[in-house]
């Protein structure tokens, strides 16, 4: 994998309500395969990337997007970089250490209905292809 090329800020979108402080974890279920615990925590360096990870993501509270430390070492995310695509066009993320909440962004671009169904028709359809493995 090559080298991370940013030092911040990053961001994480998820629909749950975080407070300043709180530590996001790895070993919970998968956004887009449920059925895998993943073994990092995931972010990015682009505050619109988090928000799409937001407003992709399971549950049923609003998105949300976090400008987050990470507490120890990251990497590139191989399901977005190297393995799938070359270099690190999405500045995607990943940990196995905790992500430090440094407080919530609310100036993300929000999608409209009809592209945010765009998004999950294309993950879906990745998904179901064999290449749409998760790397975990």
């Amino acid at each position: 994998m090559s080298e991370t090329l940013d030092t911040g800020p990053f961001f994480h979108g998820t629909k749950a309500d975080l407070e300043v402080g709180d530590l996001l974890t790895a070993g919970f279920r998968s956004n887009y395969r449920p059925e895998i615990v993943m073994n990092h925590i995931y972010f990015t360096a682009l505050r619109d990337g988090a928000g799409l990870a937001a407003e992709l993501a399971a549950g049923d509270g609003a998105p949300r997007v976090y400008l987050v430390e990470p507490t120890g070492e990251f990497e590139n995310d191989p399901n977005v970089t190297d393995k799938k695509f070359p270099g690190n066009p999405t500045r995607s993320y990943r940990s196995k250490q905790p992500l430090r909440v440094l407080g919530e962004v609310d100036d993300w671009t929000r999608l409209t209905p009809e592209a945010l169904q765009l998004w999950r028709e294309r993950l879906a359809a990745i998904l179901a292809d064999e290449r749409g493995e998760i790397i975990n």
